[in-house]
């Protein structure tokens, strides 16, 4: 193995670890505030990248119709359970008003526009928009529906849950896109030559995009945890949930504000990864795994060392995808084994409680 080679793995590895370092802060985010394991973090991606498909196609992506299905259903459910609690029936009206604009206007008037602009040429960052309007939203409404019923349950009870969900969403995903794998158009078609020693190597303009965007995501997150009034109210129910709520901290409104970044962070890596990867309805669910893979290297808790697991794992992938292919898979998700082994040993068999 040349140099060269050595240099072209290394920017497959940091352009995949960019990715996936994302998607190991999703579950870190989620899992510490939420004590959720959400498995179906990955279906965001191969939503986001064949609803942008199916725009560039100039075709009515059915994840709208999805959309506007979950608001009705997350309406319903909301309105039940403020009718069927005495101290909140006196404001049906008010709250009904509030609910209907959430999970009835939004989802229609954006189901609405998709009809009218998909069959037009829109520029691209216009479908971009119109693919973040469309996925992100499910993300909180998922919550709603699946998980906030369950907030006292135990985290084996919510990987459960997550499991459920993951399997409801692959099935979605295959009756509104089919089997058929896609692309979407690349951000940037430039190539870049770095002088390598004898040779050259060559930069995508699109890795660049993934890269770029990662970092500023990433540096975005954490002006927002560390500068703002909501993201710190976020860390405080991710570090102690009772003592949050005893200070007024809306624990309700953490989890499904987790939720959306969360699907928001899994949007933007579908559409970035897409131009690169072909994916398919089921393809997110590995890309997940992966990114899942760096968020247990940082133990599910800490930020830092997550993402740096999640570029550990892309390096390790571009890498064995080249010495031994077969068995780039196994390799990849072997290396969760020593992690978990060091956690149980450096754990000292304390069970953490669920309410600390």
């Amino acid at each position: 193995m040349d140099l060269s080679t050595i240099a072209i793995l290394t920017q497959d590895g940091v352009t995949s670890g960019a990715i996936y370092a994302l998607l190991a802060l999703a579950f870190v985010m989620v899992f510490s505030i939420t004590r959720v394991i959400f498995l179906a973090q990955g279906e965001f991606v191969a939503y986001s990248a064949l609803t942008l498909a199916a725009l560039q196609e100039h075709r009515v992506p059915l994840s709208a119709s999805l959309l506007l299905a979950l608001g009705v259903l997350t309406f319903l459910v909301e309105m039940g359970r403020t009718l069927m609690q005495p101290e909140l029936r006196l404001y049906a009206w008010r709250t009904g008003a509030v609910y209907a604009v959430k999970y009835l206007l939004f989802p229609l008037a954006v189901f609405a526009a998709v009809g009218v602009l998909a069959p037009m040429s829109l520029p691209q960052a216009a479908q971009v928009a119109l693919t973040l309007l469309i996925v992100i939203p499910m993300g909180p409404m998922i919550y709603r529906l699946a998980y906030e019923p369950l907030v006292g349950a135990s985290t084996l009870v919510l990987l459960i849950v997550s499991v459920g969900v993951h399997f409801a969403m692959v099935g979605l995903g295959l009756v509104m896109f089919g089997a058929e794998g896609w692309r979407t158009e690349a951000f940037s078609d430039a190539l870049f030559e770095v002088p390598l020693g004898a040779g050259s190597l060559t930069i995508s303009g699109q890795s660049l995009w993934v890269v770029i965007a990662a970092v500023l995501l990433i540096g975005a997150l954490y002006f927002y945890f560390t500068h703002t009034l909501s993201g710190k109210a976020l860390r405080a129910t991710a570090v102690n949930r009772l003592g949050a709520q005893l200070v007024g901290i809306g624990t309700t409104q953490a989890g499904r504000l987790a939720f959306t970044l969360a699907a928001g962070l899994g949007v933007l890596c579908g559409v970035l990864i897409g131009p690169i990867t072909t994916l398919d309805y089921a393809a997110g669910f590995l890309i997940g795994l992966k990114g899942f893979v760096g968020a247990i290297v940082g133990g599910l808790f800490s930020f830092p060392v997550a993402a740096l697991g999640a570029l550990m794992v892309g390096l390790l992938e571009s890498f064995t995808a080249y010495s031994a292919s077969e068995y780039k898979e196994v390799l990849v998700f072997t290396l969760i084994l020593p992690v978990l082994l060091w956690r149980s040993l450096a754990s000292g068999g304390h069970v953490e409680n669920e309410e600390e």
